[in-house]
């Protein structure tokens, strides 16, 4: 009997020490996650299957391509997790253009003096033209951009150049981290070409995600995708410098933001809280444990790569238009969505194409 006790107690023991290692020891420090609530202010059309309709581009060449830009010839430029900046010339033809050794290439723009103005997790804030690389930004206040989450980029008429850090703690592959920890560690810069200098905007964002310019320029749009909202941040009259929600209590968290021709903006939405696991999200302690597991990390968070969603947005705040592929049929994790002589061009890290939809 004392032989069974003693086991039963080594066994209690473990356990205990277990579940404090996985509580102290966590790769993450937790806050409660502020999921979205239903407001008569934002009225979301009803889901649908309209994004089943795309045609695929590049089916097979591309890997995980999630952003997409296109400059005013009609030339489609994107970013793949191969390293490879690739475009669709408009007879058809995929040139590999040019080649970064990196698979951490995410928000890509057209620049107003051609070339392409890219984000990379490792190197920072780089402009691509056909003579080759050249790094822009890769320190702000003394800290080294390539250590943070550079993520999403507009170039202003004035070639100030806006770009966001979704979090200085977590970086691309663990981003999920971040959602689970749901702690403001992003941020938006803007690199001022004429001093080469590099500034923060705002500070404590919530997933710093997409980044957009106003059809005038006057002000700027940054997505909190854990906040599943945008904010606006003025940049001339009488409001400049102040900041305040441009919508809020989407249906999804909000990736990447581009301006349509009629003033508008397209936004990707990201399924961040499958239906089922809201609970998770309202637990520290749960999301210490889970935190732990990969696998349970995948499980609970994963949802992105469920489903697709896209929505049009007027300059007021105002939903206009919502496509979706509800169950993933056709193409999932949308994670961007540019509009070109009426159709719609859709990036995904889930895919190995990229998507074009008809518009008209």
């Amino acid at each position: 009997m004392a032989f069974i006790k003693h086991c039963w107690v080594l066994l209690l023991v473990l356990v205990i020490a277990f579940v404090l290692q996985i509580i102290f020891f966590s790769p993450i420090s937790p806050e409660i996650l502020q999921l979205p609530l239903p407001s008569s202010s934002v009225s979301v059309p009803p889901s649908n299957s309209q994004l089943q309709k795309v045609i695929k581009l590049g089916e097979g060449l591309l890997i995980g391509p999630e952003d997409v830009a296109v400059d005013e010839k009609g030339t489609l430029y994107t970013a793949t997790r191969d390293g490879w900046i690739r475009r669709l010339h408009r007879n058809g033809s995929w040139e590999d253009w040019m080649k970064l050794e990196s698979n951490t290439v995410l928000g890509i723009a057209t620049a107003k003096r051609g070339g392409l103005i890219v984000c990379d997790c490792k190197a920072g804030l780089l402009k691509f033209t056909d003579d080759g690389v050249r790094v822009l930004a890769s320190h702000v206040h003394g800290s080294e951009i390539r250590q943070m989450f550079a993520d999403d980029v507009i170039e202003a008429s004035d070639g100030s150049i806006y770009f966001s850090v979704a979090s200085t703690k977590f970086q691309l592959h663990n981003w999920h981290l971040d959602l689970l920890e749901a702690k403001p560690y992003g941020q938006l810069l803007k690199y001022d070409p004429s001093t080469e200098q590099t500034s923060i905007l705002l500070d404590a964002l919530y997933f710093a995600n997409g980044v957009a310019l106003s059809k005038d320029e006057d002000f700027l749009l940054v997505c909190e995708t854990m906040r599943f909202r945008c904010l606006k941040y003025w940049l001339k009259g009488e409001s400049k410098g102040k900041t305040e929600i441009f919508i809020e209590n989407l249906p999804g968290g909000p990736d990447n933001i581009n301006l349509a021709p009629d003033g508008s903006f397209w936004i990707a939405l990201l399924q961040l809280v499958p239906e089922g696991t809201e609970l998770v999200h309202t637990s520290k302690a749960l999301k210490r444990i889970i935190s732990n597991f990969p696998k349970l990390i995948e499980l609970v968070v994963g949802g992105e790569k469920r489903k697709a969603t896209v929505i049009n947005v007027a300059a007021d705040g105002n939903i206009l238009e919502r496509f979706d592929d509800p169950n993933g049929t056709v193409i999932t994790f949308v994670t961007s969505a540019v509009e070109f002589e009426d159709h719609l061009y859709l990036g995904s890290l889930n895919t190995d194409f990229v998507g074009k939809l008809p518009l008209k």
